[in-house]
This record gives C-alpha cells, sequence and structure tokens, in this order.
C-alpha cells in the first residue's frame, strides 16, 4: 500500500494475491494478480471496488489506515463490477461501515442480493444510490460520471470518469496478470489477460470507446494490474486493435501438435524457412505452451500455420482445443494456413476448417500441405511454396 498523506486526493488500498495459481480456474499466473481498490477523498469520500474475500482482513486494514490518516469516514462504495474477485468484500465492509451508500446499477443489485442476500436493495432501498448511464456523483470537488459498459466483460460492469483530475476507473477493461510489486512489461501480460477473459466481446469494447471520446483521460485505474499514465496512446492503441480483430505484427504464429516428433520437424522446417525469408515468426508446441499464452500470440498476428496430426479420424486433442479457444474468442481477420499428417488416412485439415467455419474473415493463403507419416523432399516444396505465399 502506498504511504497515506492527509492531502493524498486518491489512496491506493489494494492488494497483491501471489498465492493464485490459476486465475479464473484457468490462467497461469506465475507472478500473480493485483486486486486494485482505491479511495478518493473529495468533499464527499469514495471507496472504488473491494476485493476477493481471502483479502478482506488485509484490504479493510489498508481502508481503516487510509481513512484514519485523512480524518474521514467513506460515505460511499462504489461497484463497478460484481465479478467475486472484485466484490468478495463488499458485505464485510458493509457491516463495519452500514451507514455507506452502495452505488450501482439495476444489474449491480441484482447480482449483489444473489452473492449477500443480506445486501438486498428491494429490501433497504435507503442503503443504495442506483444510477444510470451517464448519471453523475457529486464528490464535493469534482463528480464521478458513470459509463456503462455492458458485456466487458459481464452485463453490470460499468466504469467511472473523475472529472476533478480526468481517472478513468476501468473496471477489467486495462488489466494485466501479474501483483503490482512484479517488474514485467505490460503488454504481453495485458494481450493475454484481454484475449483470454474479455476476447469474445470486441464490438463490446469498442461500443465503450465511442462513449468515452472526447473525455480528457489523463491516468486510467483497472481493477487488475499497475496505473496507467504515461503514454495512454500506446495502451488505447493497443485495446482498439484487440477489440477491432486487428493484428498488430504481419509476422507468422506456427502452433503445431506432434506425436513421434515428424510433424514438430517439418514445422520446424518451415520456421527456419521462414527466418530465412526474413519473416518474423514465433513457434509453438501446443501440448506444452501455456494455452492462454498460445491464444494471445495468435491474436497478436497476422498470419497463423496450424500444423497437427490426424487423432482418431479428427484432430489431436491439444490442436482441438486450441482452435476452440480462438473461436470463442471470436478469432478473424487472419490469415491461415494448414498442415495436416496423417500414416494412412489423413483428415485433420478439413477437420479443422471445419472448426474455423465460424470465424469471420479468414483467408487460406495455400492449399493446405498433407504429409503421409513423414516429411519428404514434396513436403519440403510444399513448405517453400507456403512461405512464398506467407512473404
Amino acid at each position: 500500500m502506498e504511504k497515506v498523506k492527509k492531502n493524498n486526493r486518491v489512496v491506493y488500498v489494494g492488494v497483491n494475491d501471489r498465492a493464485v495459481d490459476l486465475f479464473e480456474g484457468m490462467y497461469v499466473v506465475p507472478n500473480g494478480v493485483s486486486y486494485n481498490s482505491y479511495i478518493i477523498f473529495g468533499g464527499k469520500t469514495a471507496v472504488m471496488d473491494t476485493v476477493d474475500h481471502r483479502f478482506s482482513a488485509e484490504w479493510l486494514a489498508n481502508i481503516k489506515k487510509a481513512v484514519f490518516a485523512a480524518d474521514s469516514r467513506p460515505d460511499y462504495l462504489v461497484v463497478s463490477h460484481m465479478e467475486p474477485d472484485h466484490s468478495g468484500s463488499i458485505a464485510e465492509f458493509m457491516r463495519i461501515f452500514p451507514d455507506v451508500k452502495i452505488v450501482g446499477n439495476s444489474k449491480t443489485f441484482v447480482m449483489l442480493a444473489e452473492y449477500f442476500p443480506e445486501l438486498d436493495a428491494e429490501k433497504t432501498p435507503e442503503r443504495f444510490i442506483a444510477v444510470k448511464d451517464g448519471d453523475t456523483l457529486d464528490l464535493g470537488d469534482g463528480e464521478l460520471k458513470f459509463i456503462f459498459a455492458p458485456m466487458v466483460h459481464w452485463p453490470e460492469v460499468m466504469v467511472e470518469f473523475d472529472t476533478a483530475d480526468g481517472t478513468l476507473y476501468s473496471a477489467d477493461g486495462f488489466g494485466k496478470f501479474g501483483a503490482l510489486d512484479c517488474d514485467e512489461p505490460w503488454d504481453d501480460e495485458a494481450r493475454r489477460y484481454y484475449i483470454g477473459i474479455v476476447g469474445k466481446y470486441g464490438a463490446q469494447v469498442q461500443a465503450l470507446f465511442k462513449k468515452l471520446a472526447g473525455l480528457e483521460i489523463k491516468t486510467i485505474r483497472p481493477l487488475h494490474g499497475p496505473v496507467l499514465s504515461d503514454d495512454l496512446g500506446h495502451y488505447l492503441g493497443l485495446y482498439d486493435k484487440w477489440s477491432s480483430y486487428t493484428p498488430e505484427s504481419d509476422g507468422v504464429m506456427i502452433a503445431y501438435t506432434s506425436v513421434y516428433g515428424h510433424t514438430k520437424k517439418a514445422a520446424a522446417a518451415l520456421k527456419n524457412k521462414l527466418d530465412a525469408a526474413g519473416t518474423h515468426c514465433e513457434i509453438f508446441d501446443l501440448a506444452r505452451a501455456d494455452r492462454a499464452e498460445c491464444v494471445a500470440r495468435a491474436f497478436k498476428y497476422g498470419k497463423l500455420v496450424l500444423a497437427t496430426t490426424t487423432y482418431n479420424g479428427e484432430v489431436f486433442p491439444a490442436m482441438r482445443e486450441f482452435i476452440a479457444w480462438l473461436v470463442e474468442r471470436n478469432y478473424q481477420n487472419r490469415k491461415v494456413a494448414l498442415i495436416e499428417n496423417g500414416t494412412w488416412a489423413p483428415v485433420a485439415a478439413k477437420a479443422m476448417q471445419t472448426m474455423l467455419e465460424k470465424c469471420k474473415g479468414i483467408e487460406y493463403v495455400a492449399e493446405p500441405i498433407k504429409i503421409r507419416a513423414a516429411a519428404d523432399a514434396e513436403t519440403d516444396a510444399a513448405l517453400d511454396a507456403l512461405v512464398t505465399a506467407l512473404a
């Protein structure tokens, strides 16, 4: 927690989670994750979101320290997002500060009563302030403007713009994996976070961008990850690309699965040829690499090569799961090439194409390359032709 001074207008009171191994039960987080919460000390005092219930005690200690140092007490608890990693401590907070008004929208309060039956806005409406899209809350030295962001990435999500200092409290938007005491570049873990969790909802993120147009945003405070204040154009630009399904790079990602090494050998040969041609390329073994990272990299590049073994008359499981993740996250507007392997009946290419039919704007740059058991001279020539098509 940052040092609390009496004249600090915004104080961070969130926590780092270094104990979690899988975020949302599926995303590997070797450097943990942060659950961010802030207190705004205006004429009125507003607490911005809570934290996972496992960290309630630590968070509440931060709250008490901050309000004591400021000779204040909370007036409002703003609930931007009801996902339990952010709402899990609401009930405990309200037991300690029962006079605080909970600020949310009608969908917020439905979910709140489902998680915490004792906090039912219909039974005790005097404890709640229901806001609508575009409403404001007077804090004395400025206003919080509420901007609804449905399905970014839950239906009740809203973000808040503080007119006093130009801060956007962006809910899960602009978040990243990694605790705040972890020193690592923002882009890769923010991309992995966004594509994995919000990637399906690009249209909704674009709709939020339109609502934010015209606001003089100086600082972004997400619910996960660091405060963003320098070079906001970089972060906004990446989010615009990710949510519009625009590649960041014209490079190539090769994603492969291999049983006895023959498909791996062909994939590696393709990478060597692309490298020699001066085309930037990354290669991933889907059976061993982090699934979320592979999916994020596929979205990063404009071209994707899928190389896999026919398995049980279908696609090898790791490849099938990878493509399913791509489809679920609205993978689109990319160039794709396919390589299939099968000793007696290679059918993986057709199966992959069938799975990708749900993806918009997919352009196949060449006919699928067919390997009969092991790569040979014919395979090598086909790879040369594919390099030309990709480069």
